[in-house]
């Protein structure tokens, strides 16, 4: 007990200490970056990353090239300049061996579950839980199996049987370590779809929560603490709705934290009651993306030059324009028919790629996000569509121009419906939605970019700014 001390905070009772955090299904690391960016009031970081596990390629080379980020007190300048595309990936890592040896040996590409990392992992887990240092486990196992959308796909699959998906039952693993490490609190984050997910009748959320409380040896072993507090008319103090507190993402995720009940007696009841306070002002699209340059969309499955691309906007412009006179929303139609003339007669259209550096105009968020030492911004490009797909996001951009809300698939006019055996079942209502400009945080980003760079994250942008372009030219309606 000697390696932690209890300090108020407002309402809240921290252990401060440095702590080795293991990260499991750790995607390309956020929740490790969350972690390693809390300091002491002597700028000590109190969260060091000692392991981190994934099993997909891409996600990896991000988490490696985080965890080599981290070796330094103050990345090098030959970092900055690989990000900025000025020297390749091996004359960073060879020049600093050290670092690049430290973060290949931190992460690991395995698929946890399988005996191989089982056979690779518990040694190291062995050796951090005899260490002098308390640690911390964090991580979400696979949601594909509990998300609404996972689920609605799994029961079009033929033969598909919920009792023999081994991602349903993935978290068990993750309650295996917890018990071979015996940390001092984990942090387990899921989709809000793990509360009503069932295999056969049973509901697995609280089998889940059963398992996390006795993952100790015994039960009790672990207290659960409520992120947030709760809110009248809210089924789960579990669910964290992140536009709440900041962030420019309505993204909804149960996060259950745990502490070990031999520490969980230092906290107080007030400390129990909800971790996380309301933001006082809720961050919007603008607020971060305000300023970046405005690129166009693209095109896929054809040539994609900046005059065909012009032809097939307009064309797709003016297909949603007739389908919605068609299905009788005239201020819509109107709209569209105006952003068609306008891209028609533009002199000169944005191009797909930009590496121009802006910083977010919410300034809380820039202290976060921003890196004065960073001259480019790597990897900002748009995603190509096919052309009925240009027509369908430039339906729902006018739509969310005009109502200020994107649509459902039941809203679409018909002569835009696509040939999807499931698109008027409701499943799937939110397939082309687009994000607001002012009104609104964003909806969804992609979980798990694509890497770049040798494991730079794609960040890519969202194809539009303002109507009439709005969809097609980076604007004020945006499409995930």
């Amino acid at each position: 007990m000697s390696w932690y001390q209890c300090h108020s905070l407002g309402n809240v009772e921290r252990m401060v200490a440095k702590f080795k955090v293991v990260d499991l299904f750790a995607g390309p690391g956020g929740l490790a970056e969350g972690f390693s960016s809390v300091r002491s009031q002597d700028g000590q970081r109190i969260f060091e990353i000692a392991l981190s596990v994934e099993k997909e390629a891409s996600a990896h080379r991000t988490l490696r090239l985080r965890s080599f980020f981290r070796q330094f007190a103050a990345p090098p300048a030959e970092y900055y300049d690989y990000v900025a595309g000025k020297i390749s990936h091996t004359v960073l890592t060879s020049k600093y061996r050290q670092e690049w040896g430290a973060a290949v040996a931190e992460t690991r590409l395995l698929e946890l579950g399988s005996v191989q990392a089982q056979r690779e992992l518990d040694p190291v887990l062995e050796k951090l839980r005899e260490s002098d240092e308390p640690t911390i486990l964090i991580g979400g196992p696979p949601c594909q199996a509990y998300s609404l959308v996972g689920r609605a796909r799994n029961k079009g699959i033929e033969g598909y049987d919920p009792e023999k998906d081994n991602r349903h039952f993935l978290y068990q693993e993750y309650i295996r370590i917890i018990g071979k490490l015996q940390p001092a609190a984990f942090v387990m984050e899921n989709v809000k779809g793990i509360l009503s997910a069932k295999v056969g009748q049973k509901a697995i959320f609280n089998q889940v929560l059963a398992d996390l409380r006795a993952a100790g040896g015994s039960p009790g072993s672990y207290y659960l603490i409520p992120v947030v507090r709760p809110v009248e008319g809210e089924a789960s103090s579990y669910i964290v709705r992140c536009e709440r507190f900041g962030i420019p993402q309505a993204r909804h995720r149960v996060i259950i934290v745990g502490i070990r009940r031999d520490l969980a007696c230092a906290l107080s009841e007030k400390g129990k009651a909800g971790l996380l306070h309301v933001s006082q002002a809720e961050s919007t699209v603008e607020g971060v993306l305000e300023g970046m340059p405005q690129l166009r969309s693209g095109l896929s499955r054809e040539i994609d030059t900046p005059e065909q691309w012009r032809r097939a906007a307009t064309e797709a412009m003016l297909v949603a324009a007739e389908a919605c006179d068609r299905s009788e929303m005239p201020i819509v139609a109107s709209a569209l028919k105006a952003a068609a003339e306008e891209i028609g007669t533009k002199k000169r259209l944005p191009g797909r790629k930009s590496t121009e550096l802006t910083a977010p105009r919410n300034n809380v968020l820039a202290t976060w996000l921003s890196d004065p030492k960073l001259t480019t911004l790597p990897n900002h490009e748009t995603r190509g569509h096919m052309r009925e797909d240009l027509a369908r996001y430039a339906f729902a951009a006018a739509f969310a121009e005009v109502f200020e809300r994107s649509p459902k698939a039941s809203e679409f006019p018909d002569a835009l419906a696509p040939r999807h055996d499931n698109w008027k079942s409701g499943k799937f209502a939110d397939r082309f939605r687009v994000q607001l400009w002012k009104v609104q945080p964003s909806a969804s980003f992609e979980k798990n970019p694509p890497s770049g760079l040798d494991g730079v994250p794609i960040s890519r942008a969202r194809s539009s700014r303002r109507l009439p372009s709005s969809q097609l030219v980076s604007g004020k309606s945006m499409h995930p």
